[in-house]
């Protein structure tokens, strides 16, 4: 008798296969319309070929059209911030500093690491990012200067304060470089690591990761290798400027590669009670001007920490004011970007000047046009005064002015609950605020308080900076106490992958890698996360806003691992960014160790285009077990309870649309425990001419799997029939 098979919209992962019938329980790059499960659509990479692919993680993507009606993606790697428009990237990263050196290069027979030699301590870490430029000549060497001229390098190592390494693609096979000519040094500001760490007990150590936006100064007088302090003599040490240093117990600070340790601080500008070379550190000596670090809340290696630390990965918020772009470095500087100008793309970010130098995040508040940081300094320009729940915005339509006075629109606010502030986003008529536990309203009121302040959520903060999108009218996240949404009230979405998401989730060491997306052409709210194995994002969980329903929420989960998303409201269909930590060949930076990051068109065919490599975009669906009953008046249903053994001679597929070739397996099993296996004659291939399916499949309990596994294949399933039959009830 042929019976049809129906089944509810969405996942069910909260109960086990056998509880599951007429429900679906796994899929991978699949989601459902209109109540039915159909694949994915598939995805292009962008850019030039050889071109376009981008240094580092894929941490920042902003969408926006200017003035001119350009379309522009600003796209912020760990290591890089880039413009895209008209298929080509753009580098507009900020410029730190710019040293202009002359005779500084040393190579060695059969070694690819050049070393560059400066005249002062020059700030630059490992991996930091340099442009090398106006080159001119170097001798003893097989290297030329276009080897060097107009390159970006990422910095192997750092030796001393005053040299770094760098690493060619191949050996150094003259002589070897004692003398070159000029060069310009470049360094780029630093943004962060690739991935979020978590460090405890032994590996809190500085030379394990270094305590974000530690405060630096620089050397007043030299010091020389001795015990002494600043010229030679005593216990003192003179900078440029110590009113951001600890000025009691005792401290440390590091020139070089030197640690030393005080226990005071005069006049603003002196280290008092100074012991050089502490903590494992060897003394050396230093010339005036050198850089130095306060590294007291750094842990030196050897020596256990106590609590936890969480180094967070370096992320962008990006935004644009107008024609121009903002671009903050999390925890750290904000920059503009002007895309109105005619040799925009030929230009950098500059720093906001007038702005806080240390924040969290930042949006920009509308209709009202302020610009407004979270997680920021009390007092502008000192780092060392960053709170994570302090709230600072500019006076309106002015980005540069964040005093407040009685003739402007500028001010501040702390908020109470929690311990930092997460993220924001842009609601219908309010910024939605998130701490770590909480959720406020910011809503623009104008004069005399600009901007109130409200209390709409307790124990719902958001698990990381990117994790929640807004869509009409309601804002959606990803909390450690699991999925929420607020349109008017807090409401906790029900969720029937629950389990399945948390009980794997990195949210102890990854949580700021997640981040949500929406694809508004199919009504899809996307997290992207990292699984507890991983330290990079690997998983996708999914929930459909258009088919759910309170009774049936429709979810989906697969492994499509992408670390930005941004929707088609721009560009017409949706860009994501796609970070590679296995491959380090970028296409603009010489000695990559970082990982890169590949952008995405998504929704285009049925496959992965990469650089015209094609790649099948495969994709399954598992249903739950489902049994017989033998019912005296009404034959055979299904929603059984596993007493009799069934027999199915053969099915007959229904796709709403189908194009190549689908595979469909019958996976038996007698008992709820067993392993399923496929029926003997199975796989079965399935094609758009196929009518019906012969199969010998004989079990208590039967699961349908639909899937495809080749390129230039897509399916929408409709309604399967079993011809089914009772078989006895041994």
């Amino acid at each position: 008798m042929l019976q049809k098979i129906n089944f509810l919209p969405g996942l069910n992962k909260q109960i086990t296969p056998t509880a599951a019938e007429s429900q679906w329980i796994d899929c991978d790059n699949v989601r459902f319309r209109y109540g039915v499960p159909e694949k994915i659509g598939g995805w292009s990479q962008l850019g030039n070929v050889n071109e376009n692919e981008l240094t580092g993680a894929g941490r920042g993507l902003h969408h926006f059209v200017n003035s001119l009606g350009r379309r522009y993606a600003i796209i912020g790697t760990n290591r890089i911030l880039y413009a895209y428009s008209g298929g080509v990237f753009y580098d507009i990263h900020p410029i730190k500093s710019t040293t202009t050196l002359t005779s500084a290069f040393t190579t060695t027979n059969g070694s690819a690491s050049v070393t560059i030699t400066f005249s002062s301590a020059h700030g630059i870490n490992p991996q930091d990012i340099i442009l090398l430029d106006n080159f001119t000549t170097i001798t003893g060497s097989n290297f030329s200067a276009s080897d060097f001229d107009d390159k970006k390098f990422m910095v192997t190592t750092v030796p001393t304060s005053t040299t770094l390494t760098i690493t060619m693609p191949s050996n150094e096979s003259g002589s070897g470089a004692t003398t070159s000519g000029g060069i310009r040094v470049q360094h780029y500001y630093p943004v962060g690591s690739a991935v979020q760490e978590k460090g405890f007990g032994w590996g809190l150590g500085s030379w394990g990761g270094e305590a974000s936006n530690a405060v630096t100064t620089t050397l007043n007088g030299a010091l020389g290798d001795n015990a002494f302090g600043t010229g030679g003599s005593g216990t003192s040490i003179v900078l440029a400027d110590a009113s951001q240093f600890p000025s009691s117990g005792t401290n440390f600070i590091k020139v070089g590669t030197e640690e030393i340790s005080y226990t005071g601080v005069t006049s603003g500008t002196t280290l008092t009670g100074i012991t050089r070379a502490v903590r494992g550190t060897t003394r050396a000596a230093h010339s005036d001007g050198a850089t130095v670090t306060n590294t007291s809340d750094f842990v030196a290696w050897g020596e256990a920490a106590s609590g936890d630390l969480v180094l967070e990965p370096g992320m962008w918020s990006l935004d644009n004011f107008g024609d121009k772009a903002i671009c903050l470095i999390h925890d750290g500087e904000v920059f503009e970007w002007d895309s109105g100008l005619s040799n925009a793309t030929d230009t950098r970010c500059t720093i906001i000047s007038g702005a806080p130098t240390a924040s969290r995040h930042m949006v920009v508040s509308t209709p009202d046009r302020h610009l407004v940081f979270f997680g920021t300094e009390t007092t502008i320009g000192t780092k060392s005064t960053q709170d994570d729940m302090f709230i600072r915005f500019s006076d309106q339509e002015n980005i540069n002015s964040y005093t407040p006075t009685a003739t402007n629109t500028a001010g501040t606010q702390r908020l109470a609950d929690g311990s930092q502030i997460m993220g924001a986003i842009r609601g219908r008529d309010s910024i939605y605020v998130y701490t770590d536990t909480a959720l406020f309203l910011m809503r623009f009121v104008g004069s005399p308080f600009t901007f109130s302040f409200a209390q709409a959520g307790t124990n719902c903060g958001l698990s990381g900076q990117n994790a929640v999108v807004e869509v009409d009218g309601a804002a959606y996240w990803l909390s450690e106490n699991g999925f929420f949404r607020y349109a008017g009230k807090l409401e906790s979405l029900p969720c029937l992958v629950e389990d399945f998401v948390f009980d794997d989730i990195n949210m102890e060491s990854g949580n700021q890698m997640i981040s949500a997306g929406l694809n508004n052409l199919f009504g899809e709210i996307m997290w992207f996360y990292p699984s507890s194995t991983s330290s990079v994002v690997n998983k996708m969980v999914c929930y459909n806003y258009f088919d759910s329903t309170p009774n049936r929420p429709v979810w989906t989960v697969g492994t499509l691992d992408r670390t930005m998303w941004k929707d088609s409201a721009v560009f017409g269909k949706p860009h994501a960014l796609d970070y590679d930590a296995s491959t380090d060949t970028s296409f603009d930076v010489v000695g990559n160790t970082e990982g890169r990051t590949a952008y995405y068109e998504h929704e285009t065919g049925t496959d992965q285009n990469k650089n015209g490599t094609i790649t099948a975009v495969t994709a399954n669906i598992t249903s739950g077990d489902f049994d017989i009953t033998q019912d005296r008046n009404q034959g055979i249903t299904f929603r059984g309870d596993g007493e009799f053994l069934m027999k199915i001679r053969r099915f007959i597929p229904d796709f709403v649309s189908q194009t190549g070739n689908t595979q469909i397996t019958l996976n038996l099993k007698n008992y709820s425990n067993d392993t399923a296996a496929s029926s003997s004659l199975g796989p079965f291939t399935i094609s758009s001419s196929t009518t019906k399916v012969d199969t010998r499949a004989r079990a208590r309990a039967i699961a349908l799997k639909v899937e495809n596994t080749g390129s230039g294949q897509d399916w929408k399933l409709g309604t399967f029939r079993l011809d089914v039959q009772s078989d006895g009830r041994r």
